[in-house]
């Protein structure tokens, strides 16, 4: 276990309740540092946050007010420094979707210290903090030493499917708010957002985040109900081959894969998914794969731990409907 502090930033939700992600980041922090986890949360916070956070093992919590403007990333990735600076802990975890890692690369840059994103596993050997990551669309896995030096405390952004919240035991001492002073950097001042709409696609689970995927593929023929008939129940996420985004069935940001999002879901269910490897390369960090295809020489069938060769039409009502016999 390393001795030393690490600062978590709490992602949330629209309505300010941390994310599943988030939840999960500070459970990894509680299993790698003997000393203190520091969530760091922007915006105000009340008490049910400060019971979540906990539970889930920060035994500190810092809050920003940033008026308003916490969904710049420049603007986080200060609060990240100003986190940092005041608790001089051994790393900044961040999480690893797109604003999760343009926050880690600003402040590791305004920090002077060093950037790992996308990281799926964190553990301690030794007094060593190492860091595994998928490279090369997932062909090779590759291990970093992360550490600080000089002082220079390094950030890393790290995969919704990394851990799942993992309560405290009861008891648990309950979290002062301790304000953080952020001071703005010229550019982060600079931006302002004028507008934040959620997707369609995105009208659920966040996609980026999600422990369970549902994606729909060419075989699908468009059917966005019957993949929503499926992912509803599961409460999962939907995603998209690029093939289903080319056709416009779905927003280009449900898109999975080498162009599109990676994601280490718990389980992933692919409906009409070929396995082409421009799309298999963003789910390498998945856990369990089920494939449903009427092609039985999909190469997706090759990684995947359940295959169903049939039409989806067919089967994924059928899979609906033993669902609700399971749960009934």
């Amino acid at each position: 276990m390393l001795n030393d502090p690490i600062v978590v930033l709490v992602d949330r939700t629209p309505e300010g309740d941390p994310t599943p992600a988030a939840m999960g980041l500070v459970s990894v922090a509680r299993g790698l540092t003997s000393a203190d986890v520091v969530a760091l949360v922007l915006g105000s916070v009340d008490t049910s946050v400060c019971a979540e956070l906990a539970a889930a093992g920060a035994s500190r919590l810092l809050a920003a007010d940033l008026g308003g403007r916490e969904a710049v990333a420049a603007v986080a990735a200060d609060a990240v420094v100003a986190a940092v600076e005041a608790v001089m802990p051994a790393v900044a975890l961040v999480g690893s979707d797109y604003r999760g890692k343009e926050v880690a690369g600003r402040a590791a840059v305004l920090l002077g210290s060093a950037c790992a994103s996308d990281v799926g596993d964190l553990q301690v050997v030794g007094n060593e903090l190492r860091a595994s990551k998928l490279v090369l669309s997932g062909t090779w896995s590759t291990t970093m030493t992360v550490s600080a030096q000089a002082d220079r405390t390094p950030v890393i952004s790290v995969h919704a499917g990394a851990s799942e919240p993992a309560p405290t035991a009861d008891g648990q001492v309950e979290l002062a708010v301790e304000a953080l002073e952020v001071a703005l950097s010229a550019e982060a001042a600079a931006v302002t957002v004028v507008s934040r709409e959620v997707a369609d696609a995105a009208a659920g689970p966040d996609l980026s985040e999600a422990q369970r995927v549902v994606v729909m593929g060419r075989g699908t023929d468009g059917d966005l109900e019957l993949v929503h008939s499926l992912a509803d129940p599961l409460q999962a996420a939907i995603g998209a081959t690029r093939v289903a985004c080319d056709e416009g069935w779905i927003e280009r940001s449900a898109q999975v894969g080498q162009t599109g999002a990676s994601i280490t879901p718990r389980l992933y269910i692919g409906l009409g998914v070929s396995g082409a490897v421009h799309h298999t390369s963003g789910i390498q960090g998945a856990g369990t794969i089920v494939a449903v295809s009427d092609d039985s020489e999909a190469p997706i069938f090759e990684m995947a731990d359940y295959g169903v060769v049939g039409d989806v039409a067919q089967v994924v009502p059928q899979l609906v409907e033993e669902l609700a016999r399971l749960r009934s």
